[in-house]
């Protein structure tokens, strides 16, 4: 069982930014990959970004590809999503996955493929 807690959420400006962080506890040495998804009001939870944990490749949506930075810190078993230049769309629940096996660059979008997730994190951008 791996356990995720967020944090860093928060209220921001348009065009500001925010870091969320995202530790991992339990049996980590099972991860292989860590994502991070957003769900706004009525809609589906979407991929954001992912992070392979043995190699550190990373993939991005679209929608934040040049803006949203993940990035890991292996000895604290913890991954970040460092989030600039933020967007009114950008407003969600942000939730920090986990999953035992490394994927494409299209699997990795799935959210069904992830086994451990947190509580999420509110993110808040005004306009």
């Amino acid at each position: 069982q791996v356990q995720l807690e967020e944090s860093g959420g928060g209220l921001v400006q348009a065009g500001g930014s925010l870091r969320l962080s995202c530790v991992a506890s339990g049996r980590t040495f099972t991860i292989d990959t860590m994502g991070w998804f957003r769900q706004a009001p009525g809609k589906e939870r979407e991929f954001v970004a992912g992070m392979r944990w043995t190699d550190s490749s990373t993939h991005y949506a679209d929608s934040v590809k040049g803006r949203f930075t993940i990035s890991r810190d292996r000895a604290r078993n913890t991954v970040y999503l460092l989030m600039n230049s933020l967007k009114p769309d950008d407003t969600a629940v942000y939730y920090c996955a986990a999953a035992p096996s490394s994927f494409t660059a299209t699997a990795i979008r799935d959210r069904a493929l992830f086994n451990s997730w947190g509580q999420g994190t509110q993110v808040t951008v005004s306009s």
